[in-house]
């Protein structure tokens, strides 16, 4: 019989808050972890050890008396243990359609978006979203999830579209935005919170709910709407925020370094390029929308905001120039807390990449499990498994001189040693996670020139999984291979 192989441990850490109601289920998830981290663009079949193992996972995710809230319960008690330790911590908030139209046979998916084909009039898009909100430090090291909520959605009729203005927040599905604030503020303690947000949660209720409990919040502007009115019928007068704000004296510039992008739909091609961007900032009065439907009920207040308006006054030819509103209920009084607050947005960025992490690193839309409700348990383990490997990522680039024991375990970090730098003996001190993540990312491919940059993502995955190759050999080595 083979031996059972070592756990590298950190999933039993990440999870020993966990209580599924049975040991065996807790047991049989730190398992999935520690197989799905080690080949995490395989499927299920391919990175569990054997069909013994493979059907286990199976039927974990089909077990009934899993749920879900469990398992984000005990990730998001570690996430907040981990932001404890800092003074600011951003909760990054979005969404993300995840597409299983190629499995006709799942049951339980939603309609996600309408599409004309050719021959076609209609064609609806069927999957999950994902609704999460990712703890960041604010020199940009992901911490975990501080709340996901993953659903199927439920198209509205036409009637439904029609009194879109007169449905209460609470009916709508903009409304996960609000539950991730409330939850987000759960975990703060003494550690500032701030919600980091793009456009579609600019929308006066998100505000209001910030007022209300008291967590600042970051969102860039969508609607050009009118502030400062003295009432809520006032027509004449009116001045609108992007040209109220462009009236603001400027405080200063900054220079940001803007990635490259794809051509989409949505917006063309962009190359990498340094921007020089003008900062405004200045405080207004949040006027409350005038057909609410909650001013039947409630008499609903001005909220006092300020505005970081960003913008480049002289883009290079043929490009789009840079344009952020920014709202926060933060006080922005100067140019360096208006800079503050553009930097923090800048960190919104590490969402879009952790959902790329679980799209195009982990696949997690080739999975076939043939229900809704299994593919949310799935989606909620690959999470905190994709967000391990995404920290892992960025780490050695936020604080590159904490000792690797942090990351990796003992024998793990000796063995890559020897291996990497082809030594017969081990340091005497335990190496950086800096030094470690480049060791790793050579196992992947990446050569370490000077003039190469930082290890991307996949690079180290390939990297981590030779690591725990060669720690499988090392561990059978050591303890005889087999018995029995």
């Amino acid at each position: 019989m083979t031996k059972q192989k070592q756990s590298n441990g950190w999933a039993t850490e990440e999870l020993e808050h966990l209580d599924l109601g049975d040991k065996r289920l807790n047991e049989r998830l730190t398992k999935i972890c520690d197989s799905f981290s080690e080949c995490p663009e395989s499927p299920i079949n391919q990175s569990c050890e054997d069909w013994a193992e493979t059907k286990a996972a199976y039927r974990f995710f089909k077990n009934e008396n899993v749920d879900v809230r469990d398992i984000r319960t005990a990730h998001r008690l570690k996430t907040a243990a981990r932001a404890k330790k800092y003074k600011t911590v951003l909760a990054i908030q979005d969404s993300s359609y995840f597409i299983y139209t190629g499995h006709p046979k799942t049951e339980g998916l939603g309609r996600m978006s309408l599409k004309k084909g050719k021959n076609v009039e209609k064609i609806f898009s069927n999957g999950l979203i994902m609704h999460a909100c990712l703890a960041v430090t604010t020199d940009g090291t992901p911490l975990g999830l501080l709340d996901q909520q993953i659903f199927a959605r439920e198209l509205r009729t036409a009637e439904q579209r029609k009194l879109v203005d007169v449905t209460p927040v609470e009916k709508k599905e903009s409304y996960r935005w609000l539950q991730s604030l409330k939850n987000s503020k759960e975990v703060s303690s003494d550690t500032q919170v701030v919600t980091v947000c793009d456009r579609e949660a600019d929308f006066y209720e998100f505000f209001k709910l910030s007022d209300e409990i008291k967590s600042p919040v970051l969102v860039r502007a969508n609607v050009n709407r009118a502030v400062n009115k003295s009432s809520r019928y006032t027509e004449k007068s009116v001045v609108k925020l992007w040209d109220y704000m462009a009236k603001q004296p400027k405080a200063g510039t900054i220079t940001v370094e803007l990635p490259s992008k794809r051509k989409t739909q949505h917006c063309k091609e962009r190359a990498a390029r340094s921007a020089i961007l003008t900062i405004k900032h200045g405080s207004f009065l949040l006027n409350p929308p005038r057909n609410n439907i909650k001013h039947r009920s409630a008499e609903l207040s001005d909220l006092l905001m300020h505005a970081v308006y960003v913008f480049e006054a002289k883009p290079p030819e043929g490009e789009d120039p840079v344009e952020w509103m920014l709202l926060t209920n933060l006080s922005v009084t100067n140019f360096s807390e208006a800079h503050e607050k553009v930097l923090w947005y800048c960190l919104r960025w590490r969402i879009e990449m952790y959902f790329k992490v679980l799209k195009s690193g982990f696949l997690v839309e080739n999975c076939r499990l043939g229900n809704a409700d299994r593919l949310i348990k799935y989606l909620t383990v690959m999470s905190i498994v994709a967000w391990r490997l995404f920290m892992v990522t960025l780490i050695s680039r936020a604080n590159p001189d904490t000792p690797c024991t942090e990351l990796i375990a003992e024998h793990e970090w000796k063995v890559l040693f020897m291996k990497v730098n082809k030594a017969k003996c081990l340091p005497k001190k335990t190496p950086s996670i800096g030094a470690v993540v480049i060791w790793i990312a050579r196992l992947g491919g990446f050569l370490a020139r000077k003039g190469d940059g930082m290890p991307g993502t996949i690079t180290l995955w390939r990297g981590w999984k030779r690591l725990t190759d060669l720690t499988d050999g090392w561990n059978l080595a050591l303890n005889g291979g087999t018995c029995g």
